[in-house]
């Protein structure tokens, strides 16, 4: 315990004089290297979700035997959770409830959790993905588009708590619940044409009830009205993987770029845009206020696949990488962005 303590502390010291710069003017932050601290043996290779409480704690959903990992803002564990309940996990959001919805796109449910670790309601049928005719999880596969679930990616929230679920690798759809977990209705199909999608990767709703969906294969952001009515549509932007809106009207986007390892090989980037990972902010009518990530994609401040973002109450920023399935394990799987 005591070496443990030493450690921490070493980390700690370290973090603080080594930290690097990213973002421009009102929008600069500093990298904290080597954030989260586990318990001594533990891993985070893999953080596929994160979502932060009304006590700025952070619950890291990440693939290793500890799936749901919970930080205080200095990176310090409080506790974990659901070890043997989740088989692959993907986005976490904590519900106007104040539950935490976990989204497992490798058994095709999504679980209403307890911020202590107690399973409340499951929506799908485990391990019993719908029929839309896809080989495994590639999108470009699908045949038609089908009910909940196949592979789904996100979850958000409605003004009287419904549930907006995107569906996702095997599926290409958006599923709305009530939040008891009913479903009410669908919408959405295969393809690159207005409200059709290539990976429904995730889903917010902003503060005027506006729908953005992360159409990461189209590499495009998607707006439309609760009942799936298209209002708006973002281009100039590279595979986006997450995004989080705070409470100034601030969009935060992480953005997987088109490197071989994170993406389809025989494909070509749309024109203008970089293969490099980037991270951006912007307003609510998406110009980019500031951005950073850069070709040494191990490098403190840039990426390699960046998957998840969340923001907490002093608003910093934590970014979370798939750095085992897509990368190397033990390359930055979290970084915070200390806001200057």
């Amino acid at each position: 315990k005591i070496f443990h303590l030493i450690i921490i502390y070493i980390r700690s010291l370290r973090s603080k004089e080594y930290m690097t710069k990213v973002g421009t003017g009102e929008f600069s932050y500093s990298v904290v290297e080597g954030w989260a601290k586990p318990p001594l043996g533990w891993t985070l290779n893999d953080v596929s979700g994160m979502a932060i409480d009304s006590n700025d704690h952070i619950y890291v959903f990440n693939r290793s035997e500890h799936p749901m990992m919970i930080f205080d803002v200095e990176g310090n564990f409080l506790d974990s959770w659901g070890e043997g309940l989740f088989s692959l996990p993907h986005h976490v959001r904590i519900g106007p409830d104040g539950n935490a919805y976990c989204v497992d796109y490798g058994d095709h449910t999504v679980k209403k959790i307890t911020l202590d670790g107690n399973l409340l309601l499951t929506i799908g049928i485990k391990n019993q993905p719908s029929d839309t005719g896809v080989v495994g999880t590639d999108h470009r596969t699908i045949k038609n588009s089908s009910g909940p679930f196949n592979c789904p990616t996100d979850i958000a929230f409605g003004p009287s708590e419904e549930l907006f679920v995107s569906d996702g690798y095997g599926n290409a759809r958006i599923h709305r619940f009530s939040k008891d977990g009913m479903l009410l209705s669908s919408w959405g199909e295969p393809g690159g044409d207005v409200g059709q999608f290539g990976i429904p990767h995730n889903v917010w709703i902003d503060q005027t009830d506006r729908l953005y969906v992360n159409d990461r294969e189209n590499s495009r952001v998607q707006i439309f009205t609760l009942d799936g009515q298209f209002i708006n549509q973002w281009k100039d932007i590279w595979r986006p993987s997450c995004m989080h809106i705070d409470k100034d009207n601030l969009v935060y986007i992480t953005e997987l770029g088109y490197m071989s390892e994170v993406s389809y090989p025989d494909e070509e980037p749309p024109k203008g845009h970089d293969i490099h990972p980037r991270f951006t902010i912007r307003s609510l009518e998406g110009e980019i206020i500031a951005e950073w990530g850069g070709e040494d994609r191990f490098g403190l401040g840039n990426f390699f696949a960046p998957h998840t973002v969340t923001i907490d109450s002093k608003g910093d920023i934590y970014v979370g990488e798939l750095s085992a399935t897509c990368g190397k394990p033990g390359y930055h799987s979290i970084q915070k962005f200390l806001r200057d």
